[in-house]
């Protein structure tokens, strides 16, 4: 959301070591085997196995001694090495001579007292800070270091021109290690420091400031003093130190890092820099002690523009509340942050203020704070998350007067609003407004800035955006993520709506038309939602699909199925579900468009294969086998009176009475014909069936002639039925004439069957074969000769 526009000065030292590092780290990344940390591993001197081409290598807090020209000169492509808090005493530096790329070199915590110089030209950072030097470890060889960014140094003494042999030299970085450093009696000593951009000075944390020495700074931007210790006695020595630190015209931002003092002394480093050129104060771990009362403060016309301090620490549990607050209220500069302090409130100035930007993140200011303040008509921006605010309509209030603020941060404070009967009283020109955080529902809707461009509401417990939510025609950010919405919100109130987060919501099923709704959406967040991947789900992933992914953020990757089981973790783009199964009227319409298809191949079958002439036939064949069931046994017995029923079509009538039948009666065999053994009064059907159910055997005699009569094939219909009632061998068939396969009409398939399975007995037309043909049908019958035989026997 809002973003602190003050600059944000720390510790310069770690800016550019974490910059540089972590720069070659990242150049390495892809190529670990460049990279090598053999830190905190208990070493007392450098491996001997490293890889040759190494590029970075770490073995610091370790309890390496001495470093030798052999421990590294192998490692020709080295760029960064780390020694830091190691035991080392001396160094050589003529050991990196084989090193030609090595540019980052940290020797800081170590024990050195003495250097060997040697001409390098190529490194950017060295670090000999923390260090047990007596003077200034500067060679004249580090005079040729023209790329060296950074310098960390250690001292006890000082001298004037001690950084002569680099005055030229344009460094981005100082580090002048003081903890060591202790007053001379009789002695003032002074150190001119030329050219570098930024200066951190580093003092013992422990002891109260003693330090009074004359540093003179020529182009210094940045200025950085770590642990301060003050008292009331010593304060004027450390305002006395900063007298010539703070003279050059280019120095704009002031860093004080783990400050204890007295609030008279505060007070008084405050009077003390508000005239100086310094743009920007920051003091960070502050620690107020002894007592807090009013002091006088003169607010000069400054040049300074921001004042930040972040923890403050008090040991002092009894004061004026007024004292400490109206010090930092009635500053005549632009902005102040106050954060992590745990101040309780905040007055408002007594003049018409010149604050535009005021941040006071993680203190336990109330709703009280700035009520009826009519003095910050020029404040723009206002932080003040992580507090103890609970009641929106009173921040609203808070604003009414605040008539130019654009940018408004309430977010991770205990926010509610529960009054529906009073309307809110923001200021118009709110553009911005943090409220995520916090335990705002449906409701905050009816109480927002009517003007807000950006809105951001997550981490909430809001379940709903209400229809009639009035109109937010500006809005063109919009973040609702981690709420209980069930629903992606249309635009009807949100006309100008550019940019939509919603993920981590309870969105299952989300609408179509969001798009058509939102036509100028150019950015949309609704991934980690519980998304139900059922078809009511399969418009809005088309509609996904149709826009670019520029548009739809974390898609695909975020937008994935969590209902039901068998498509949980599946992504939405992988999804996929048929049109028939989500279009109901579809689905009618296939199941009849089927059903009448089938109905009608039903009935092109049947009438193919003549079914019903079949079914005929089937009911036929059956009552007469019910009949049969119903006769008694003996009766039964005495039914069988033929050997073999013949079946055969009139056109084959001359061979079959000339030849086949007087051939079979002349072996005793009793032949039964329709002309001569049909029952009158029967039907064809019930005579053709009770003379295949009184014959042994069925004898067909197939021809083209047979293939052509319909009274024949009924014949062989129930002859083939009778097959599963008498046994497999109780039909014989005589091929009189060929009969083409082609020539058998489709209906016949039995016929077809029968012939394609079964051996059948061909008619020789020579008839020197006629005696083997003769002699096969009797040895058809001789079982059921010798059967019959016996059956007479028993009867006789």
């Amino acid at each position: 959301m809002s973003k602190d526009k003050e600059p944000t000065v720390i510790s310069l030292h770690s800016v550019y070591v974490m910059t540089l590092v972590w720069g070659t780290l990242i150049q390495f990344s892809e190529e670990s085997e460049f990279v090598v940390d053999k830190s905190k591993i208990g070493l007392t001197r450098v491996p001997k196995d490293l890889p040759p081409q190494t590029k970075v290598l770490d073995v610091s807090q370790n309890f390496i001694t001495e470093l030798h020209l052999s421990d590294i000169s192998f490692l020709s492509q080295l760029t960064v090495l780390r020694l830091s808090q190691n035991r080392m005493q001396c160094l050589d530096i003529s050991v990196f001579k084989f090193n030609q790329d090595l540019e980052y070199l940290d020797l800081s915590h170590n024990q050195l007292q003495t250097i060997l110089c040697h001409p390098i030209t190529s490194l950017m950072h060295l670090d000999l800070s923390f260090n047990d030097f007596e003077a200034l470890p500067i060679c004249k060889e580090f005079g040729n270091l023209t790329q060296l960014n950074f310098l960390g140094l250690s001292a006890t003494k000082l001298q004037q021109l001690d950084l002569l042999p680099i005055a030229h030299l344009h460094l981005s970085c100082i580090l002048l290690d003081l903890e060591r450093y202790y007053m001379k009696e009789n002695e003032k000593e002074s150190l001119q420091i030329l050219n570098t951009k930024k200066l951190h000075l580093v003092f013992h944390p422990n002891s109260f400031f003693s330090v009074q020495v004359n540093i003179s700074v020529k182009s210094v931007g940045c200025l950085q003093l770590a642990n301060i210790k003050l008292s009331d006695d010593n304060c004027q020595v450390f305002i006395t130190f900063l007298l010539e630190l703070t003279q050059g015209p280019t120095l704009l931002n002031f860093t004080l890092n783990h400050v204890e003092t007295t609030w008279k002394c505060l007070v008084g480093i405050f009077q003390f820099l508000w005239p100086k050129p310094v743009e920007y104060l920051s003091i960070y771990n502050l620690t107020i002690v002894e007592s807090i009362d009013e002091e006088d403060f003169i607010y000069y016309e400054t040049t300074l523009k921001g004042v930040k301090i972040e923890h403050i620490t008090k040991r002092v549990f009894i004061f004026s509340q007024t004292a400490l607050y109206r010090v930092f209220s009635d500053m005549n500069i632009r902005m102040l942050t106050i954060a992590d302090t745990h101040f309780i409130h905040m007055l408002c100035p007594q003049v018409p203020s010149t604050f535009n930007f005021l941040n006071f993140t993680q203190n336990v200011f109330t709703d009280s704070v700035f009520q009826n303040c009519k003095t910050l008509a020029r404040l723009e921006t206002l932080i003040l998350q992580k507090n103890k605010l609970e009641d929106l309509f009173k921040i609203s209030l808070m604003t009414k007067d605040m008539l130019s603020l654009e940018i408004l941060d309430v977010s991770s404070n205990s926010l509610e609003y529960d009054r529906h009967g009073e309307n809110c009283t923001w200021v118009g020109s709110i553009v911005v407004l943090n409220l995520s955080s916090n335990i705002l529902t449906d409701s905050v809707f009816r109480c927002l800035p009517p003007r807000i461009k950006v809105l951001d509401l997550h981490n909430n417990r809001i379940r709903s955006i209400p229809k009639d939510v009035a109109h937010l025609e500006a809005l063109q950010e919009l973040n609702v993520a981690s709420n209980s919405l069930a629903h992606l919100p249309g635009c009807g109130s949100f006309s100008s709506l550019s940019i939509l987060i919603i993920d981590y919501n309870s969105i299952s099923n989300p609408s179509a038309d969001f798009f058509q709704s939102c036509q100028k959406i150019r950015s949309l967040k609704a991934g980690n939602n519980p998304f139900q991947c059922t078809c009511e789900l399969r418009d809005f992933i088309q509609s996904l699909g149709q826009v670019s992914s520029d548009v739809v953020e974390g898609w695909p990757d975020s937008y994935k199925c969590e209902y039901p089981e068998s498509y949980k973790g599946t992504l939405l783009k992988d999804f996929r579900v048929s049109e028939l199964s989500c279009n109901t009227a579809l689905l009618i319409v296939t199941i009849g468009v089927t059903g009448l298809a089938l109905a009608l191949t039903m009935t092109g079958l049947c009438v193919y294969f003549d079914l019903p002439w079949y079914l005929r036939m089937l009911c036929q064949w059956t009552q007469t086998r019910r009949r049969a069931r119903n006769v008694p046994l003996e009766e039964l017995q005495r039914t069988l009176q033929f050997h073999a029923f013949i079946s055969y079509s009139e056109h084959d009538s001359a061979w079959v009475k000339n030849e086949l039948v007087p051939c079979l009666e002349k072996e005793g065999i009793k032949i039964c014909l329709h002309e001569r053994n049909f029952v009158p009064g029967k039907s064809i059907m019930e005579n053709i069936i009770n003379c295949i159910e009184k014959s042994y055997k069925s004898i067909f005699v197939l021809s083209p002639n047979f293939v052509q009569s319909e009274w024949c094939h009924y014949e062989l219909y129930f002859a083939h039925h009778n097959l599963f009632h008498e046994g497999p061998d109780n039909l014989i068939l005589i091929l009189l004439d060929p009969i083409p396969q082609n020539s058998i009409p489709g209906k016949y398939h039995k016929l077809k069957a029968l012939m394609a399975q079964r051996t059948y007995l061909e008619w020789p037309k020579e008839k020197s074969k006629h005696g083997l043909f003769w002699a096969n049908i009797r040895a058809a019958f001789n079982i059921k000769l010798k059967l019959v035989a016996e059956e007479d026997d028993v009867k006789t």
